[in-house]
């Protein structure tokens, strides 16, 4: 790198280094096992794993019996393997939410290394800390979803860039890797970044124009090669027109479409939700770029994170799917240029992030006690009705080991947050503390409170009780959606089909909640109606064909 590294005045010291890993750590593994699978991510992901896992078929996705093309399979053999391998001792789906928390630490470790790489030594563990304390990472980094796996191959990818100018070798091998495992994940969007990021550096900046670089780039694409044909390939001799679903219908096609069509307001939607979703790594981010905005051409350690985070955001901006989850990669540029800002910050500023960062955690921790306390006793204040309202059935169990759990996290965040020392990273050590408390009293004393209206298992239970034994199959409206049909299959080893003749004898509708049949009722009888305990909008009916 061109651009010389300030010195850190306050060097992470052995002691120092323990603490924050612990804290990735605990952040990592925290709400993980211990619940069912949720809707809809986490249940329908689920969902291609026990299928993977009860078909025997690794090849090609299949949801309840069904082909599911939307995403490669790195992610669901990963999590296959992990609930497999654990079987013995978690529950399937426990044992694979695991392989979230593996692609979740190695995205911390690379976003770590990258930080190191590009602003000093002691910045890769300020990298890490910045990006578990970004809001958007929290639920979305524990749930079954592919996207870990891409945030994991991009992560890798910008640690390979970051060495790009100097270690030829090192950059092609993790650039490469990167690319392929993304692909591997969410399809032809990492390819597309790699081939921008890679074509916009020396491009833009003359940092980049050097042998080392282009040797790395061409390395890059040799690595990336295997991850980007055999699978595709294997999928084409096996199934061609599955093959042709997923690599036209699911990517090429529908960018085709979407540039036919033109951007809509669906377009600036990661511009508004990224103040959220990148807090507080944002606003630091910003305040680097705007500072140093008069020696961008020397920054080569800003240049890359700003291309890549430009990258990004056009890209997914312009897919043809938005969604809060795809913009996990942007969150790892914006931590890469909130890290470099540490050393810019003024005193007064950081000061006023780390009050702001302890009243709010500090504030929330006491309302999560004091909530949780409320249901426990019964105090029948307005909340607490409010609250058993919306999980009608619950009932509150003092449960020894969560709540010592919860206990021991909020006395040792109240020594951490005291025992800190004075520095500008500081404020992001405590924001990224306070934020896994408030995780680690959600998934300890509430997880009993929200597994109760988020899981299928009893909605699913009362289904399976009211089938009749002789019925040849179930047949499904186009309503049912695909977390549902998952959770039909693992919990009550029910498969729908779609069935155009109506040869089916059961028909399971998903509906809103309306008094007026939906069905013909001179042919159907209705002999089931559930839905989940918290869910105002699905419910469920089993109609029986009545045989004249």
């Amino acid at each position: 790198m061109y651009f010389i590294k300030p010195t850190d005045p306050n060097p992470v010291t052995p002691a120092k280094a323990v603490m924050l890993a612990l804290l990735c750590t605990v952040w990592v593994a925290t709400g993980l096992v211990g619940h069912d699978p949720w809707k809809p991510e986490d249940a329908y992901s689920f969902g291609v794993v026990y299928s993977m896992l009860q078909s025997g078929n690794w090849l090609i996705p299949t949801l309840a019996g069904e082909p599911f093309m939307a995403n490669p399979p790195l992610y669901y053999w990963t999590a296959a393997l992990t609930a497999k391998l654990l079987s013995p001792w978690l529950a399937l789906h426990d044992g694979a939410r695991l392989a979230s928390g593996f692609y979740s630490a190695l995205t911390l470790l690379f976003i770590g290394l990258a930080g190191r790489k590009l602003y000093g030594e002691n910045r890769g563990w300020a990298a890490s800390i910045i990006l578990i304390g970004c809001i958007g990472m929290l639920v979305r980094s524990h749930e079954m979803i592919t996207d870990l796996t891409l945030l994991t191959g991009c992560a890798m990818m910008l640690y390979g860039f970051a060495h790009s100018q100097e270690r030829a070798l090192r950059a092609g091998i993790w650039t490469g890797l990167g690319c392929g495992i993304g692909f591997l994940s969410k399809g032809f969007i990492s390819p597309l970044l790699f081939v921008l990021i890679a074509s916009l550096l020396p491009a833009l900046f003359r940092n980049w124009r050097c042998r080392n670089y282009l040797l790395s780039v061409g390395l890059s694409t040799l690595v990336a090669l295997p991850f980007l044909t055999i699978w595709p390939y294997l999928l084409h001799q096996q199934a061609p027109k599955l093959f042709a679903e997923w690599a036209w219908s699911l990517n090429i096609g529908g960018w085709l479409s979407f540039i036919q069509k033109g951007p809509d307001t669906e377009a600036f939607y990661y511009l508004k939700s990224l103040p959220w979703l990148a807090w507080p790594a944002l606003p630091l981010a910003v305040w680097a770029v705007w500072r140093e905005r008069k020696r961008l051409a020397q920054r080569d350690d800003l240049q890359l994170p700003l291309v890549a985070f430009v990258v990004m955001l056009v890209v997914l901006s312009l897919s043809t799917n938005v969604k809060e989850a795809y913009a996990l990669p942007m969150l790892l540029p914006v931590a890469l240029l909130a890290t470099a800002s540490l050393s810019m910050l003024k005193r007064g500023a950081a000061n006023a992030l780390d009050w702001f960062g302890l009243m709010t955690f500090a504030l929330l921790a006491i309302l999560l006690w004091w909530g949780w306390a409320g249901l426990l006793l019964d105090n029948h204040a307005k909340v607490t009705s409010l609250m058993k309202e919306y999980q009608p059935g619950f009932v509150p169990v003092f449960q020894n080991p969560a709540v010592a759990i919860a206990f021991a996290s909020t006395v040792l965040w109240l020594v951490l947050v005291w025992r800190v020392g004075r520095s500008m990273r500081r404020a992001v050590v405590n924001w990224a503390s306070g934020i896994t408390l408030i995780w680690i009293l959600a998934m300890t004393l509430w997880l009993p409170w929200l597994d109760s209206g988020k899981s299928y298992r009893g909605m699913v239970a009362s289904l399976s009780a009211a089938m009749p034994a002789e019925a040849n199959c179930v047949a499904r409206n186009a309503s049912l959606g695909d977390a549902q049909r998952a959770m039909l299959h693992y919990f009550g080893n029910i498969i729908t089909r779609r069935d155009p003749a109506r040869f089916c004898e059961l028909r399971l509708i998903q509906g809103e909640k309306i008094s007026r049949p939906l069905m013909d009722e001179s042919r159907y009888e209705k002999i089931w109606e559930g839905s989940r305990k918290t869910d105002n909008h699905e419910q469920y009916r089993l109609y029986k064909e009545i045989k004249k």
